[in-house]
């Protein structure tokens, strides 16, 4: 449809200002043709090098023929026809050279959106390995602390170790203490108990005191002679050792 459109528009445009030329000012028939023909090989060169070989190669093809026509027209003193063919090839040079501009316009069109979503896509990543980073970082500082706070837990663990160790053996020498002093009192043979007896004679007038000391075995106190008005009294006391 965009072939047709832009061959029509060019080709009314050329006869139009063929038509329009006023037999005063226009050039004879044969300078007309060569002027026809050297406009259409322009064009053709023109779209040759915009690449409308490839991308309207028929258009190309048509103007290629339209043009080998005009000058076969030309040589045979065909002016007229001559003229009509190389108008034609310039119409169809101008259609192919609208289709090549057109698709090289898209292409570029095309190219500069591929560019912006690379460059996007780009910056995307550049955001995201910053985020990556900076989160990296926060990792990286909290194992630090941890590692930090796991080493001082760790000290301290060995702080109250090495505090239970001598606990321990501080009660283990007690405790070896308390062994040797028992074995110690378990050999030696219990000491015998200090018996004091204190016997008490009143008689008429006087009295009269005789104090016996048992330790460790029973001593021999004092004699007294006892008479039946005389009051004896008899104290006992007895001192563990």
């Amino acid at each position: 449809m965009l072939r047709k459109t832009i061959f029509a528009t060019l080709l009314a445009s050329s006869a139009m200002a063929l038509a329009i030329a006023s037999p005063a000012t226009a050039a004879s028939k044969s300078e007309r043709a060569r002027e026809a023909i050297a406009a259409a090989e322009a064009k053709l060169s023109t779209a040759e090098a915009l690449g409308a070989a490839t991308e309207a190669p028929r258009d190309t093809a048509e103007a290629r023929a339209a043009l080998a026509n005009a000058k076969e027209d030309f040589k045979s003193g065909d002016r007229e026809p001559a003229i009509r063919e190389a108008i034609r090839a310039q119409a169809l040079a101008d259609t192919a050279i609208g289709i090549a501009q057109q698709h090289k316009n898209e292409t570029l069109a095309t190219a500069r959106e591929n560019q912006r979503a690379t460059v996007e896509a780009a910056r995307d990543q550049v955001v995201e390995a910053r985020s990556q980073a900076a989160a990296a970082q926060d990792q990286a500082l909290t194992a630090q602390q941890q590692a930090a706070a796991a080493q001082q837990q760790a000290a301290d663990a060995s702080a109250r170790a090495d505090a239970a160790q001598q606990a321990a053996a501080a009660s283990a020498a007690d405790a070896q203490a308390a062994r040797n002093a028992a074995a110690m009192t378990a050999a030696q043979p219990p000491a015998a108990p200090q018996v004091e007896t204190t016997v008490t004679t009143t008689r008429q007038g006087a009295r009269h005191y005789t104090r016996t000391k048992v330790a460790p075995r029973p001593a021999t106190g004092t004699s007294v002679t006892i008479t039946p008005s005389d009051k004896v009294t008899t104290t006992t006391k007895i001192t563990p050792q």
